[in-house]
């Protein structure tokens, strides 16, 4: 299969979008198929350039309009998505991310020219707002020419169906995945002098709840060896570095701003609770990289992410100060208590070793872990660990512990081993598996029939005869091309292997 994938989000920029596409296209090469990534230029990052395993790149020289997107034209860059598509002999045109105008433009260009399309949606929107309007008609526009689309999470499905105006039988959900081996725990990294690391990794935009975060930050103020890291840049960095000044915790408040991805692992493992504020999101790649980590993950339960981790991994609270504040709370004293009982169970270990050197059984009495042990045979719901007194002032008063199903083999702790952290992400989510279903649709995709000009126009028109004026000037334009410089006079690209790599089909 020769796929293209397409978007405006992509290295050397940061961000889950670009992860996905790096990491399916290099999960989709190590199988034998033929992939290469459109997107526009990046400052002095222009022309065609080659990534790891071969990946070949096409930043096409092409104006950033806002945020990174191109300004959507519908036909300005015709000639050259159609020159990139037929000199690589293309069969899928994937398409990444609502936001991503040359994402919309090469599907419809694709589609003129009789290929197979995809879109894989990455994102949640609302129905009132200007922007989201604006953006829904697009998709709209865009999902009646694929062949298949793609969603993140079930909730991103429904989202994508009721906006986008398309049939549920054409949306598949395959959610993204993680690199268990590149993001594993580093318990030796974290202080050691009981201070509480609370990492935050995001954009700092408004939509990813920068607000709430500058409302939680302040009330650890006066409480100690608490401090927080954050990793992102955005405009909101102004407001959490003016928060940071006026309460006067620039030594426990670090911003380290934009980082590398692949040096995001660094950061995670200096930590022992991960916040994520979001206020909407599809599928929120952040808490799994820090699951994988070991951290506990404290998040808001919008969107998509109540379906991400399992519930013994993840804290979930209302997107409010108050909530999140109390979550962080429970996390904090969840913590404590795994380092005092397993310091109490080093010291009955210690104390219960004989002269000749052996540690008595767990059903011997003086074993604190066979106490434990004898209290929960068989499998049920562990209840939540201690709660702070009452009397604290620090109490948490609206968020309840989620249990987790009981192991015959495990600790009872308040808090999961990192490693068996990893272990269970490991087992959800791997990059394997979702370019095996990716593929899957590419190939359901590929014994139906192409669309026709007639098909094509007839669900634009559904969307506005304006829209199909463009569609129709696209397709003008196509047909002009080809008569000026058809396909049989086109040089066909060179193809590149990595020796490296060891292709195997699924």
């Amino acid at each position: 299969m020769r796929v293209c994938m397409v978007s405006d989000f992509f290295y050397p920029s940061i961000g889950g979008v670009e992860e996905h596409v790096y990491n399916l296209s290099q999960m989709l090469l190590s199988h034998g198929h033929k992939v290469i990534v459109l997107t526009h230029a990046y400052g002095d990052c222009s022309g065609v350039r080659y990534l790891t395993h071969g990946l070949k790149v096409y930043y096409l020289p092409i104006k950033v309009c806002y945020n990174q997107c191109i300004l959507p034209t519908a036909v300005c860059n015709v000639p050259l998505l159609r020159a990139v598509l037929l000199r690589e002999r293309i069969e899928v045109v994937h398409g990444h991310s609502a936001f991503s105008a040359l994402a919309h433009e090469a599907i419809m260009v694709g589609a003129l020219l009789g290929l197979k399309t995809v879109f894989t949606d990455h994102s949640l929107f609302g129905f009132a707002d200007l922007s989201a309007t604006l953006t829904n008609r697009m998709l709209e526009i865009n999902l009646s020419m694929v062949n298949h689309c793609i969603c993140v999470s079930h909730i991103g499905k429904e989202n994508t169906v009721l906006r986008a105006r398309v049939s549920k039988h054409r949306v598949s959900v395959i959610p993204n995945a993680v690199d268990t081996a590149l993001f594993t725990p580093d318990p030796s990294q974290r202080p050691t002098n009981g201070t509480i690391n609370i990492v935050v990794a995001s954009r700092l935009v408004y939509r990813k709840g920068i607000d709430l975060l500058a409302g939680v930050i302040p009330r650890f103020k006066h409480t100690p060896n608490i401090n927080f890291i954050i990793v992102g840049d955005g405009p909101k960095r102004d407001l959490l570095e003016e928060i940071r000044e006026k309460t006067n915790m620039q030594h426990r408040v670090e911003i380290v701003g934009a980082v590398d991805h692949a040096k995001v692992r660094d950061v995670l493992v200096r930590g022992h609770i991960f916040v994520n504020t979001s206020l909407t999101e599809a599928y929120c790649m952040a808490i799994v990289e820090a699951a994988a980590c070991g951290l506990q993950v404290v998040s808001t339960s919008v969107g998509g992410i109540p379906e991400v981790l399992p519930k013994h991994l993840i804290l979930l609270v209302e997107p409010e100060i108050d909530a999140i504040h109390q979550a962080v709370l429970v996390a904090i004293e969840r913590h404590r208590q795994t380092v005092t009982a397993t310091s109490l169970h080093a010291n009955d270990i210690a104390s219960a070793v004989s002269a000749n050197g052996h540690i008595p059984t767990n059903g011997q009495p003086n074993s604190s872990a066979g106490r434990v042990r004898g209290k929960r045979k068989g499998r049920k719901l562990l209840k939540a660990p201690v709660p702070v007194p009452a009397s604290s002032p620090d109490a948490p008063t609206t968020v309840v512990m989620r249990g987790a199903a009981a192991d015959e083999d495990s600790q009872v702790e308040p808090v999961l081993c990192p490693y068996r952290c990893n272990e269970i992400v490991g087992t959800l989510y791997n990059w394997d598996d979702v370019a095996l279903r990716t593929v899957k649709v590419y190939e359901r995709i590929a014994g139906e029939p192409s669309w026709t000009l007639g098909q094509i126009l007839c669900v634009v028109n559904k969307c506005g005869a304006w829209f199909l004026v463009f569609v129709v000037i696209a397709h003008m334009l196509l047909q002009l091309l080809e008569r000026w410089r058809p396909l049989r006079h086109m040089e066909m690209a060179v193809e590149v292997r990595d020796r490296a790599s060891s292709p195997r089909r699924f």
